[in-house]
């Protein structure tokens, strides 16, 4: 089985995911998505998999989101999709790609629904 997770070393619930795919017996690939950013392509297909808007996924909390005046309700998809390639700290973690769906790993438990 092909899995991938978009991961935080520096992030718990990361981690916690990580060590239940490792539990399970499943070695993902790895990407440490502050290192590597996913594509806007690539982010479009995570968004189309998880069945979720580009601000369904974004970390609110960070203060790149106000700073760049990303609660601007007029921003469209290919903006706030750009937003998170060029800051990808605004992308919420860990996401989980296995069997053509993803997750995300809040609560890590949520990834086994699709493993």
């Amino acid at each position: 089985m092909n899995v991938t997770i978009y991961h935080n070393p520096r992030c718990s619930k990361s981690r916690a995911t990580l060590e239940l795919l490792k539990s399970k017996g499943i070695e993902p690939t790895v990407i440490e998505y502050l290192k590597t950013p996913p594509s806007a392509s690539e982010l479009e297909d995570i968004l189309t998999k998880l069945k979720m808007e580009p601000r369904d996924l974004m970390r609110k909390g960070e203060a790149v989101y106000k700073e760049a005046g990303l609660d601007n309700p007029a921003l469209d998809r290919k903006a706030l999709i750009a937003a998170m390639v060029e800051n990808p700290i605004l992308i919420e973690r860990p996401i989980v790609l296995a069997n053509g769906k993803a997750a995300i790993g809040r609560p890590p438990e949520n990834v086994l629904n699709i493993i």
